[in-house]
């Protein structure tokens, strides 16, 4: 059979799986070796064994369940309340109340766990009782939690970015580092939207009230400042060289375990809860990266990528209609695949043409992510929108209308990155 033919086939076949509902792993795995054998029979499975250990034991993979790890750590402890209390003492008197705080702990809790999921649901779960109860606009209350929960995604440790660095070879340290502008203006920007649109509507929120005795402000300080901590810790020994990020990851799991047994509330079971969840979360984001080397693999068989790489050159797209043709096709896939199959999907046989058109392969990397988060928001598939609306047990709705201007602000920054790429690659050059 022709390779065109079967590619046909396959790609027929993982559409009516994603439209059946099948997960995703499934719904790429399976048409992929559905390519493999029309191909070359059976014969083709032969490489499976080899995939799974050459690519599946690396080094760099480790540091997704140990950052995972981290993160059900912090929250079983307790540390993710303590956070959340400590930084609304600060933005009481901001704007917005607790609505910034629910950015300012978003980016905090993004900055340990490297998840959008488990940001949007260990601040959410805190967040949502306290707005609920005080009367704070609902769909603003429920789409800054979903939004702010994105920025797991994009600042650094990353898990969707260390993804992308096993398909590319790209330098997990740098694609972190190259997050880190990105991510703290797109926070400053969710923030400096709540302040605006509270002064115009304050009946959105309360009036919030911080105490000014000395101490309480210490006890925000002490909520706070260990966690900060353990974030400068991660970030800080990455950017000067001091570990890899896997090497990072393990020291923050032993200093988030500390951290939860002076100051927070772990116990041997709850610790063994955390640990279950992370190796139950792990497994899966593990075998989706699976099916994606074994569609990778496919594709190569096929000469996919070579053939695609050379009809978009052939189309004579130019940068930016090749910038309008990625836009387009990441704002769709955003509505309909979850955020890690997009990359894993679309990264081996876009990745090829990039030099064509002088993209740098860590800009790219930044976007792509960026376009991630604006997936995990995305009606029908965002699974942010899912786990906040599961939380407060409200309207999907209401979570949908809540998240529309902070679209408009992702959109903004993609349009930000692209003008000015040294946002992104100003802080990587200097590694």
């Amino acid at each position: 059979m022709s390779p065109d033919l079967g590619l046909a086939l396959s790609f027929l076949a993982f559409l009516g799986l994603i439209v059946a509902g099948m997960a995703v792993p499934f719904a790429i795995l399976l048409p992929a070796m559905l390519y493999m054998f029309l191909l070359e029979g059976w014969s083709a499975f032969n490489a499976l064994g080899l995939i799974s250990w050459a690519n599946m034991n690396g080094f760099t993979l480790t540091a997704i369940p140990l950052f995972l790890f981290m993160a059900e750590i912090l929250q079983a402890g307790g540390l993710t309340l303590r956070v959340y209390r400590g930084l609304s003492h600060f933005f009481a008197r901001v704007p917005g109340g607790l609505l910034q705080t629910n950015i300012a702990g978003c980016a905090v809790f993004a900055a340990c766990s490297g998840s959008s999921i488990a940001t949007a649901a260990s601040i959410g779960s805190v967040a949502l009782p306290e707005l609920v109860r005080r009367g704070y606009h609902r769909p603003m209350s429920a789409g800054s939690l979903a939004a702010g929960g994105t920025l797991g995604v994009l600042l650094p440790p990353s898990i969707a970015l260390i993804i992308y660095s096993t398909f590319t070879d790209t330098s997990v340290a740098k694609l972190f580092v190259a997050g880190i502008a990105p991510g703290l203006l797109l926070t400053a920007m969710f923030m400096g939207y709540i302040g605006i649109i509270t002064l115009l509507k304050p009946q959105y929120v309360p009036r919030e009230h911080s105490s000014d005795a000395p101490g309480a402000l210490v006890r925000s300080l002490a909520d706070v400042v260990p966690v900060l901590a353990l974030v400068i810790i991660i970030l800080g020994s990455i950017y000067l060289g001091w570990a890899t990020p896997t090497e990072a990851a393990a020291v923050g799991c032993t200093f988030a375990i500390a951290l939860s047994l002076v100051w927070g509330e772990l116990r041997w079971k709850v610790y063994l809860g955390a640990l279950r969840r992370s190796v139950q979360v792990s497994g899966n984001i593990l075998f989706l990266i699976f099916a994606a080397y074994v569609y990778s693999n496919a594709i190569s068989l096929g000469g996919v990528a070579e053939s695609l790489t050379s009809q978009v050159i052939s189309m004579d797209l130019g940068r930016w209609g090749f910038f309008a043709v990625l836009f387009a096709l990441y704002t769709i896939l955003g509505c309909l695949v979850e955020g890690i199959g997009m990359i894993v999907i679309t990264v081996p046989l876009l990745f090829p043409i990039l030099p064509h058109y002088g993209i740098d392969p860590i800009w790219f990397g930044v976007v792509l992510v960026i376009f991630v988060e604006l997936g995990m928001i995305s009606p029908p598939i965002g699974i942010n929108l899912f786990v906040i609306q599961s939380l407060w047990k409200g309207k999907l709705s209401e979570v949908v209308m809540g998240t529309i201007p902070f679209h408009i602000l992702i959109f903004i920054l993609l349009a930000v990155l692209v003008a000015w790429p040294e946002v992104a690659l100003w802080l990587p050059s200097r590694l």
